[in-house]
């Protein structure tokens, strides 16, 4: 009897599962929706569903805001490891892997291109190498970048999504923020314009230096932008903390934040602030 309930054409029977490639699809982290590859690139590496910006690459992002080529400068500047670290493995052995993976010899890709009309100074961190941290080279790098806009008289984009400061460079990598800060100053008295973009997730001392010293600051939505973990900060002042925050929507009601814009509209957004300022001038 329990024939009568079995499918007979081939290819229908229930026990046969139907294999998806892998690649093809991702499930979103925040709605838990399955979302078709090639369609999620064409949304800018938005969800569709619930808006969810996934965490991309500096390529990616040259890709949304740049149309044409650019000019990288100061690309194979790597860390010659000043602290000989070693934890499970050795920190030399952690960049080789990081440069496998992402081909990037460091956490920033520094460049001067243009974004329509106008010429300008880049630099994008990318949070596959090393979390996106900071450490010597990363500080270096963005020093200089400051240092070209200021020397060229161009404005001066940085997109940050860093993990925070390197802890396998111990001080040298708390340095940088002092370093970067003070080109700032200089860039700014020399009546530069520095726009700063934050990513998911901007932390640490990449947020306590230059992350949040540009003239406009814009986030991108429900982007974890702080200094030091919600852990943290709620068993030090022993209270629970508001709903959401450390988000960018939290941080534009306390005006830490200027802009909140989508990934779909920020090179709309750059470009506007860069009319406004160039009309300034």
């Amino acid at each position: 009897m329990v024939d009568w309930f079995r499918r007979t054409k081939k290819g229908l029977l229930s026990t046969e599962k139907k294999v998806i490639p892998d690649g093809l699809w991702i499930k979103c982290p925040k709605c838990s929706e399955y979302l078709y590859k090639r369609e999620l690139e064409r949304n800018f590496w938005i969800c569709t569903q619930c808006q969810y910006h996934f965490r991309i690459s500096s390529r990616d992002y040259f890709k949304i805001l740049i149309d044409g080529g650019y000019e990288e400068f100061n690309q194979k500047m790597k860390s010659n490891d000043p602290l000989k670290f070693k934890d499970s493995k050795r920190y030399t052995d952690r960049l080789k892997e990081a440069h496998a993976k992402t081909g990037l010899y460091d956490a920033v890709v520094t460049v001067e291109a243009d974004i329509e009309r106008h010429r300008v100074v880049l630099c994008v961190m990318d949070f596959n190498f090393v979390g996106g941290s900071m450490g010597s080279v990363v500080g270096e790098k963005i020093s200089r970048a400051i240092d070209r806009a200021r020397e060229k008289k161009l404005p001066l984009i940085i997109v940050s999504s860093s993990g925070g400061a390197r802890m396998q460079e111990g001080v040298l990598s708390l340095m940088q923020m002092a370093k970067t800060s003070a080109k700032l100053a200089q860039f700014h008295e020399a009546g530069g314009f520095f726009i700063s973009i934050l990513t998911d997730p901007t932390t640490g001392g990449t947020t306590a230096s230059f992350a949040m010293l540009g003239d406009i600051i814009i986030a991108e939505p429900g982007a974890l932008i702080g200094f030091a973990g919600e852990r943290v900060i709620k068993q030090t002042i022993g209270k629970d903390l508001p709903e959401g925050f450390q988000r960018a929507e939290f941080l534009l009601e306390k005006g830490f934040v200027d802009i909140i814009s989508g990934r779909s509209e920020i090179k709309k957004t750059v470009i506007k602030l860069l009319d406004f300022f160039n009309d300034k001038n």
